[in-house]
């Protein structure tokens, strides 16, 4: 085999007439009568090789080349003939004439064609993966993912953070999604978990004085996949000592603005990120995670609704809605359609209002509304002739999903979203706990770690409900890109919070009582935060299957058709780790 001594694309920064070899996969081969044409690929692009009969012995292995066969050719370049100019190719204006050939090896015919733009089935694309990651946009998102994480590194490693990495295996401490579980072999009927994030391990490293810790970091999930999701996920975890969140803001905002500048072609719609607090948002656009690309916030009548004669706003708990920008217009099925959207999200139904060119309303709704009722909900609608109105009517919980939902449906049905944007922001103030109904107890919205405000802590007796926590969560485009909060670094207020969440002092101790021994010792005031990086990816490509930024993912079921994972084994390794397993018919 010939050494290559240049990559594919990189032949235009050598002189015509000079010697270059090169090694790659066959694009394509064409035969036209007199000339073999070979479209040579690598990882940086194509360029075209051309044999012909006056050098016989390379023409004859050329003729035998097919689709994928690995090759190295050794030529001359070349300036193209006149008229065959490809504008299309970096290498466009340039060819390879061939003076020697060798075939590495050769490629049965492909399931699917090695280029973009394939609609070729995932689960095919999936089984043959190496396959799938020779096309150029896939090698694509993997070097964006290379670039992504070595800037990370250089920006951390900049502002004095440490990389330390934490263990794999650790115990079991349940937190909302379920543990991958790890039998150990030395001690029968015990159990490792993969971890669902560094949490603990991180914020000990606080408590042991490393200050500024970061870390590129696996984290294991077993929940239900869906797009964005999957078993297996990397994060930035970050974690600093004597920090306030705005100190976090200002690291990870300006790491946030290096990675899109120097990364992507895209536009920050915030600089500095925007700030929101979880009221706002939730009152505003009904969802924590809004994508503030486009407009059509939320908007209250319930003090309208509640004093007219229409018995569906009077009794409802909050009367609110969006107004759809030129969709007044929209036929009696489009309008049935939207109604039977909100209520996947459990409406009831959706009181409609589509305002008329003549100043005049459709709506079925509308007869049971005086003028000026109708009136005062279009005016705080800020609507115009033309528009659409959209009104639920429900409990807030409802209300907000329904609206929420139909508001990005809208978004996208008219357009309003710019792929070229990236629109960041700060959603800050979370409710320290929520109330778990099927459970008759409070949890922790974000994590159990999460200090409440200050000026809150008086009502964690009184009123947990009103207890603002110190959680921030960083969103983008409708998806929650980071999480975290500054933590509890005293023993006292944690204990507090576990018993404001209905943990026995004996189920503390088993899951937590490492942390709490800790903070024993001195812990510093603490805070942190975890950027999903695949999820970021999806943003930066303007993807919306988090598969599509991963080497080797698994499917939305949780499977691996290329190596067929999850797959049995043998009876001896279960007999060695002390495990039967109990057929699903058998349960």
């Amino acid at each position: 085999m010939n050494q290559r001594d240049v990559y594919c694309t990189q032949v235009t920064e050598r002189e015509l007439g000079s010697k270059v070899t090169l090694n790659g996969w066959v694009q394509r081969s064409r035969d036209h009568g007199g000339l073999i044409f070979i479209d040579l690929r690598d990882i940086t692009g194509i360029v075209q090789c051309v044999a012909d009969p006056s050098t016989p012995e390379v023409f004859k292995v050329a003729e035998s080349v097919r689709g994928e066969y690995v090759l190295s050719i050794t030529g001359t370049l070349a300036e193209r003939p006149e008229g065959t100019v490809n504008p299309n190719l970096p290498t466009g204006e340039v060819e390879v004439h061939i003076e020697n050939i060798e075939i590495l090896n050769t490629a049965k015919t492909p399931p699917f064609p090695i280029e973009d733009g394939i609609t070729t089935d995932e689960m095919v694309r999936l089984k043959y993966r190496y396959l799938d990651l020779r096309r150029p946009e896939m090698q694509k998102r993997l070097i964006l993912r290379h670039k992504l994480i070595k800037l990370i590194r250089d920006y951390m490693d900049a502002r004095g953070f440490y990389e330390i990495e934490t263990p794999i295996l650790i115990k079991s401490t349940p937190e909302g999604a379920r543990d991958y579980l790890v039998p150990s072999r030395l001690y029968p009927e015990t159990f490792y978990a993969l971890p669902q994030s560094p949490q603990q391990l991180k914020q000990l490293l606080m408590v042991a004085g490393m200050d500024r810790y970061f870390q590129i970091a696996k984290c294991f999930r077993d929940e239900d996949p869906r797009a964005d999701r999957q078993p297996e996920f990397t994060q930035l975890d970050i974690e600093m000592s004597f920090v306030k969140k705005e100190d976090l803001f200002e690291i990870v905002g300006g790491l946030i603005e290096e990675i899109v500048e120097k990364l992507s072609d895209k536009k920050l719609l915030f600089k500095p990120l925007k700030k929101l607090t979880y009221a706002e948002v939730m009152d505003k656009y009904g969802i924590d995670k809004p994508d503030l690309r486009f407009g059509m916030e939320l908007f209250d009548v319930t003090d309208i609704a509640n004093n007219t004669e229409f018995k569906v706003f009077q009794t409802a708990k909050q009367v609110k809605g969006i107004c759809a920008e030129g969709c007044g217009g929209y036929s009696r099925k489009e309008i049935d359609d939207l109604t039977e959207f909100a209520k996947k999200y459990k409406a009831k139904g959706l009181a409609t209002f589509a305002l008329q060119p003549d100043g005049t309303v459709k709506s079925p709704v509308a007869k049971f509304l005086k003028e000026e009722e109708l009136k005062a909900i279009i005016e705080r609608a800020g609507a115009k002739p033309g528009d659409l109105i959209m009104l639920v009517a429900d409990k807030p919980k409802v209300v907000a999903d329904s609206l929420a939902n139909l508001r990005n449906l809208m978004g996208t049905r008219l357009g309003l979203r710019d792929d070229s944007v990236m629109a960041f922001a700060w959603v800050t103030d979370f409710p320290l706990v929520e109330w778990k109904e099927e459970e008759n107890r409070w949890d922790a919205m974000h994590h159990p770690f999460t200090m409440p405000n200050d000026e809150d802590m008086h009502l964690m007796d009184t009123d947990p409900a009103a207890v603002r926590s110190q959680a921030y969560d960083l969103v983008c485009n409708g998806s929650e890109v980071a999480s975290g909060s500054i933590r509890i670094h005293r023993r006292d207020i944690q204990n507090k919070v576990f018993a404001l969440m209905a943990y026995s002092e004996e189920e503390v101790q088993e899951r937590f009582g490492h942390m709490l021994d800790a903070f024993d010792y001195g812990a510093p005031p603490h805070g942190g935060i975890a950027p999903g990086i695949d999820r970021l990816l999806m943003l930066l490509t303007s993807d919306n299957n988090i598969r599509n930024v991963m080497a080797f993912p698994k499917t939305a079921t949780a499977v691996d058709p290329m190596t067929g994972a999850p797959s049995p084994v043998d009876d001896a390794q279960l007999e060695e780790l002390h495990i039967k397993c109990i057929p699903a018919d058998e349960e």
